[in-house]
């Protein structure tokens, strides 16, 4: 550093020291500290009530200091230069032989260094909800960012406002109106009066509007720049009106136009610079953990596979609801890195389709696009609002429309205080940029989508060893094959192979890889035979193709179609769903009402499609590529043998079950013994679901039914308990090694049994523990699920012997053995006539085209997936462990999706779909422990306070001290001049 720099620095920096003493020259600079952090908490635990919105995040701190910043940059600055005009000091400031740009940097600089004495105490905050839950520091770190930077900019507005008036009031009333100004320009107050284009100027010139997407956690240059512009503009002109007072009236005009030009060419610069930024979208940092604000490689895969363009077009009206007006920005802003990151493959279109005729009759014609009314009030009326709020994805002539509904998330605080987000918008954007995508290229080849080779291999006996409906069918097999291959351009090919032949080789090596034994056509027919068509790919994944109902060609290719799917990237899946059958005059005669499987459904259907399965045929139909068996219920001997068999095939069984299951509504609440028909067949596949149920001290709040007497009669009344049979199970009970769970990051498990999983021989088996509880849970086998009352009068359940973490989610992958290996068919089991039915059938009856074989083992692809409760992703509880929130609680959901794409080795959106602003929310807490941390914030308040002071007094003694060492040498100067 040169001199004359480092000796302006020095200058500076000794005019902010300066003011720092006088600062903290009285108790008003630590009155004034004080009342800052006592405003910062109360609005953070009483105001924003941090503990019942039950997010782990300290954004509603951040989005009050817009506000506070203005009180507190306003009386910072007030007496700045308002005391100097008021004393008669300014005069002789401004004469001295120092610059008036180190007079305006060195009172900035001091009042800087205020604020960020002031943030630093507010530290504690988000250091103890790091300790209380699973905060992401990213958003913190930038909400830091954002305040200190927009904390310049309301200093540098006071500064400038102090210089000009004399009355440190009337400086304050002035600096927050002008702060004021800036905030409200981007707040709803304005942007509600104006369209979405003006709405959007406003938002950019807002500096409250500009700071909630820092706070957001990214850090986007144009926002960074737009407050050090404002900054910047202020200090000029501060140092412009301090230069006047040094013009004499009298002197060279010329001189005094050299400045007003100087200055305004500089404050134009300044100005036009955000201009020149705000196209550039890609400056940008996303800090968030996950970057859920930005493209992830998920999306840039998909957007790699475009052969031509791909079009997203944004409906947004100029006029729309308050809540939705803020999301519009973020839309444009991602649509347009969609834009820049497809290389040219993606075009971006925003319209209003209100504004044009023949836009608004296309979108509601051809895609169905409509308006959605909106009830809006403002001070003096109510009205709806028609507005627009959708996307359009189009690719060829495939298409996607998803509508607000599809995109915010709402989370309800109270009744008039509702928080509304985008959900999660880049994966509900990449979501139907796939399904497009894929539902195109459907439409041509479907070995287009397949990049590796595929092969068949027949194992079928010799056509005089067949029934005649399977030897005719031989011709067509060959005939559809021999097609197939044609269209394949090499990637498929097939082989016929009699697994009789020298010596039965082929056959034993078939038994050992996939279990197939001889078939038999009936069970009076002792000739048996081979009949499996099995499809190979590269990558060891091994799909048998089930015979079809009937012997033709249509019938044939269908199957042959759902096994090639399974190789093929991007098309549809059909996932068979078992659930019980609801029984509409369930609730008329007194009996319980069976679980319902609605939203899990309907999310599955988002990306496959989910086709009601009756397993009592004993056969799974052969275009179902996964088995989902949800609180299966008695199911009979056939239904067993049907999933057995389905899992033999290589197929992928995901079941929810446990030995018991709860009945509640608004007056009791019990558990009842649940018979599935699986415990045999789970603990012979080594899965043992024990009869006994889990309770965790880590548990999620739930309303239930609780007695009260008065008098001689019992009241039923709903409380809102921590209800330890609702495990509440956190990131270290999730497989964070697994995409099933490594993406989630709560997840509640209701009424679940443990798991427990025998050491089997079979080394080709691999165990993944996904779900494990607390340390602390303990067990019951008692039906008493009710909370009962407790000494002091609360209502909850006396804690257990402590058992250690149970698992109650597994999934194991690879060759299981069937549990009908070396019995008998139960498809080939002669049906039991009712009693008094005399009828037999005749030798021709019995000679049926039923095809019975026992596969006896699967090959290493089968997937067994278990979770250990009937309840889980049930949509009664879901319905109210969601109102517990103030949000759809769609965790489970996410989590069975999750476990479908693995299955199907569709992983492409695993790694986005479990995003989303309300899903980290905080461990349950007694009130105890919820008021010692709320006390600890404000006790190390207080010890801050007292460390700035003891700060500020040990600075005081070292001057004070390098004072009197100086004093001290001065008489020795005397005497060495005498």
């Amino acid at each position: 550093m040169r001199p004359d720099k480092a000796s302006s620095y020095k200058t500076t920096l000794n005019i902010a020291n300066k003011e720092l003493k006088l600062f903290f020259a009285s108790p008003i600079g630590y009155l004034f500290i004080a009342v800052f952090i006592a405003a910062t908490l109360f609005v953070f635990f009483w105001v924003e009530s941090f503990f019942a919105r039950n997010i782990s995040d300290v954004r509603p701190m951040f989005e009050w200091m817009p506000i506070l910043l203005i009180f507190l940059s306003a009386a910072l600055t007030m007496r700045m230069w308002s005391e100097e005009r008021r004393s008669g000091t300014l005069e002789h400031v401004v004469t001295l032989p120092v610059s008036t740009w180190q007079f305006v940097l060195g009172k900035f600089t001091a009042c800087k260094t205020l604020l960020a004495i002031a943030l630093l105490l507010t530290l504690p905050i988000p250091i103890t909800v790091s300790f209380i839950g699973n905060l992401d520091w990213g958003p913190v770190i930038s909400g830091y960012v954002a305040t200190m930077l927009l904390g310049c900019a309301y200093i540098a507005i006071g500064l400038f406002v102090s210089a000009r008036s004399d009355n440190q009031i009337v400086s304050l009333i002035i600096s927050v109106l002008l702060c004021g100004i800036f905030y409200l320009l981007g707040s709803g107050v304005f942007t509600n009066l104006l369209g979405s284009t003006g709405a959007s100027l406003l938002h950019m010139l807002g500096t409250g509007s500009r700071f909630e997407s820092i706070t957001r956690g990214v850090l986007d240059i144009r926002d960074f720049y737009y407050y050090i512009s404002i900054t910047l503009f202020f200090l000029l002109l501060n140092r412009y009106s301090l230069e006047k007072n040094r013009w004499a009236d009298d002197a060279e005009r010329s001189a005094h136009n050299r400045w007003r030009l100087a200055t305004g060419l500089a404050l134009a610069n300044i100005i036009a610079f955000n201009f020149v930024l705000a196209p550039l979208t890609m400056l940008r940092i996303d800090t968030t953990q996950g970057q859920i604000y930005s493209i992830s490689d998920a999306t840039r895969g998909y957007l790699q596979q475009l052969q031509e363009p791909l079009v997203i077009r944004g409906y947004f009206s100029e006029k729309t609801h308050p809540l939705l007006a803020p999301l519009v920005p973020e839309v444009k802003n991602l649509l347009q890195e969609y834009a820049a990151e497809s290389h040219g493959n993606v075009r971006v279109e925003i319209v209003d389709p209100a504004s044009d005729p023949k836009i608004e009759e296309e979108a509601g014609s051809k895609y169905g696009i409509k308006p959605v009314p909106f009830r809006v009030a403002d001070r003096y009326e109510s009205a709806v609002v028609n507005s627009y709020f959708n996307i359009l994805i189009e690719y060829g002539d495939e298409y996607k429309v998803l509508s607000f509904n599809d995109m915010i998330e709402v989370k309800a605080r109270s009744e008039s205080d509702i928080d509304v987000r985008l959900r999660n918008p880049e994966y509900d954007i990449t979501n139907a940029i796939k399904k497009v995508l894929y539902a195109y290229q459907a439409g041509g080849n479907l070995f287009d989508s397949i990049n590796t080779p595929v092969k068949l291999s027949a194992y079928i006996s010799p056509d005089s060893q067949l029934p005649h409906a399977l030897a005719d069918f031989n011709t067509v097999i060959r005939e559809e094959l021999a097609k197939r291959v044609a269209e394949s351009r090499g990637k498929f090919t097939f082989e016929f192979i009699d697994p009789t032949a020298n010596g039965g080789q082929v056959a034993q090596d078939i038994e050992q890889n996939y279990g197939f034994l001889p078939m038999a056509s009936s069970l009076f027919d002792d000739n048996t035979f081979y009949y499996y068509l099995v499809l190979k790919g590269e990558d060891d994944l091994a799909i048998q193709l089930s015979l079809p109902e009937d012997f033709t060609a249509d019938a044939f290719d269908r199957a042959l179609d759902a096994g090639l799917k399974r190789f093929a990237s991007g098309f549809t899946k059909t996932i068979g769903f078992v659930a019980p059958q609801a029984n509409p005059y369930a609730a008329q005669m007194g009996q319980p009402a069976p679980a319902t499987f609605t939203s899990l459904q309907q999310f599955l259907n988002e990306n496959a499609t989910t086709k009601t399965t009756d397993l009592s045929t004993g056969k799974v139909p052969e275009d179902i590529d996964l088995l989902m068996v949800m609180a299966p219920e008695n199911l009979d001997e056939k239904s067993v043998f049907a999933l057995d068999q389905y899992l033999m095939k290589g197929g992928t069984v995901v079941m929810a079950t446990s030995p018991f299951k709860a009945n509640f509504n608004q007056s009791s609440i019990n558990a009842a013994d649940y018979n599935s028909g699986l415990a045999d067949w789970l603990s012979f596949q080594g899965v043992d679901i024990q009869k006994s149920l889990v309770l965790d001290p880590q548990s999620s709040a739930f309303p239930v039914p609780v007695p009260r007497q008065v008098g001689m009669f019992t009241v039923q009344e709903m409380m809102l308990v921590d209800y330890p049979f609702f495990a509440e199970v956190r990131e270290q009970g999730l497989n964070q090694d697994s995409p099933v769970t490594s993406g989630l990051v709560q997840l509640t498990v209701p009424w679940a049994s443990p798991i427990a999983l025998s050491d089997s021989k079979n080394t080709k088996r691999e165990v993944l523990k996904l779900v494990e509880t607390s340390p602390g849970s303990w067990l019951s086998s008692s039906m008493d699920i009710s909370p009962k009352a407790n000494p002091d009068g609360t209502q909850g359940f006396a804690s257990g012997t402590a058992a250690g973490a149970q698992l109650v989610a597994a999934a194991i992958t690879g060759r299981f053995d069937s549990y009908y290996a070396d019995k008998e068919s139960p498809l080939l089991k002669e049906p039991v006539s009712p009693e008094g039915d005399e009828s037999v059938p005749s030798k021709d009856q019995k000679q049926t085209e039923v095809i019975g074989s026992v596969i006896e083992h699967s090959p290493e692809s089968a997937r067994l997936v278990v979770i250990s409760s009937n309840s889980f992703a049930e949509e009664t509880v879901l319905r109210m462990l969601g109102s517990m929130t103030g949000t759809s609680y769609v965790n489970p959901l996410q989590m069975m999706v999750n476990i479908a794409d693995w299955s199907l080795d569709d992983e492409g959106l695993l790694s986005i779909r479990s995003r989303g602003h309300f899903n980290r929310t905080l461990p349950p807490m007694e009130d105890g422990a919820r008021e010692t941390w709320e006390m600890v914030n404000y006790v190390l308040a207080i010890f801050g306070l007292i460390l700035v002071y003891l700060a500020v007094l040990w600075r005081k003694q070292l001057r004070s001290a390098r004072y009197q060492k100086l004093l001290a040498t001065i008489p020795s100067l005397s005497t060495q001049e005498q």
